[in-house]
């Protein structure tokens, strides 16, 4: 089953450019929930605050989640990401909400496949994306800079965390398995870990998604790499894509794109913000300019795989969807196929 989809997409994505979804977390912003919204009747009397866990609304505001879900499908989304960025029970600690974990993403992928389902189609089907989120910790760094060998955070606890959460993703209907928003590499590593675990233990292998951050204009992630040293890194996951998320917008991220478009032995992925957020936290780069910076990226050949991170709303998803049309996706390099199919690895300075 699993051998079959990862075949499917990748022969849709020869075909086109395939669609991802927009920001979640702008989407759901635009509700203005209160606290009492975010804790629903199932958390109404829960012992600490819990507004802005946007992940627990897949529990109390089913209907909203689904909804979201469902515009972007409706603005042309092939894939369509869970809302668990932050459902590791490593990130739900903050709301004391560990124990729920496993039951948020559950629920947020039957939402997702509730959604994905009514939109599929013979010609266009549709996906679901299990998101893994980076967490709120960090393995390769100290978050005291008076102790540089502190982590606040193991690998065999981040593992365990993945594990449970991968598990749920799946249970729930997941197509996919997403990295996203890797800022470490080494959590991404223990990411790819549980993965692998998880699939070993179920008996059967699902795609993988890997996308990372840029986190500024020096063009490295947080824990150092430039774009080719991350994609040299995680590439033995044999993901069905690489790719670049969040952080920057479209303008900004671009060279690391082409940079990753050139070594990529798999789909090149790419969902950059709305631009860069101003002084009030919001992002002011309307669908038309995102759109045509993504057209532009198309007609280069950078991209299999577009949609939008942080500022992204269905607006912007259906204008890149709609200028993207026309453009072929992106050749994967023959030189890397080559090597990729002969188990060479590539030389890395």
């Amino acid at each position: 089953m699993s051998n079959q989809l990862s075949a499917q997409i990748a022969q849709l994505a020869k075909q086109r450019i395939l669609i991802l979804d927009g920001a979640m977390g702008t989407m759901i912003q635009t509700y203005q929930f209160t606290e009492s919204d975010y804790r629903g009747s199932q958390y109404a009397d829960w012992h600490c605050d819990v507004k802005g866990n946007n992940d627990l609304l897949a529990i109390t505001q089913p209907d909203i989640i689904r909804f979201i879900h469902e515009q972007y499908l409706a603005a042309g989304s092939d894939i369509i990401e869970t809302n668990t960025f932050n459902a590791t029970t490593i990130a739900m600690a903050d709301y004391d909400m560990q124990d729920i974990s496993k039951e948020i993403n559950l629920a947020a992928a039957k939402l997702a496949r509730q959604a994905a389902d009514k939109y599929s189609s013979p010609d266009k089907p549709r996906f679901v994306a299990g998101v893994l989120g980076p967490t709120n910790r960090t393995a390769s760094i100290s978050p005291d800079v008076n102790d540089p060998g502190k982590r606040n955070v193991s690998f065999d606890e981040l593992v365990e965390a993945y594990e449970e959460s991968t598990h749920a993703l799946l249970d729930g209907g997941a197509d996919i398995i997403m990295l996203e928003t890797i800022f470490d590499t080494l959590n991404a590593k223990a990411a790819a870990f549980a993965v692998e675990n998880v699939f070993e233990q179920r008996g059967e292998h699902f795609p993988v998604m890997v996308s990372g951050t840029i986190t500024d204009a020096s063009g490295r992630t947080l824990s150092g790499q430039t774009t080719e040293a991350f994609y040299h890194s995680m590439r033995h996951l044999s993901p069905l894509s690489m790719g670049l998320n969040c952080a920057l917008g479209p303008d900004l991220l671009r060279q690391y794109v082409d940079e990753l478009s050139n070594v990529a032995d798999c789909l090149v992925s790419a969902h950059p913000n709305a631009g860069l957020p101003n002084e009030f936290g919001e992002y002011d780069m309307d669908a038309d300019e995102m759109s045509a910076h993504i057209k532009e990226w198309a007609s280069s050949g950078l991209v299999n795989i577009v949609g939008g991170c942080c500022g992204s709303t269905p607006e912007h998803i259906k204008a890149i969807a709609d200028v993207v049309a026309s453009s072929n996706p992106r050749a994967i390099p023959e030189l890397a196929t080559k090597m990729r199919l002969s188990g060479l690895e590539p030389f890395i300075h």
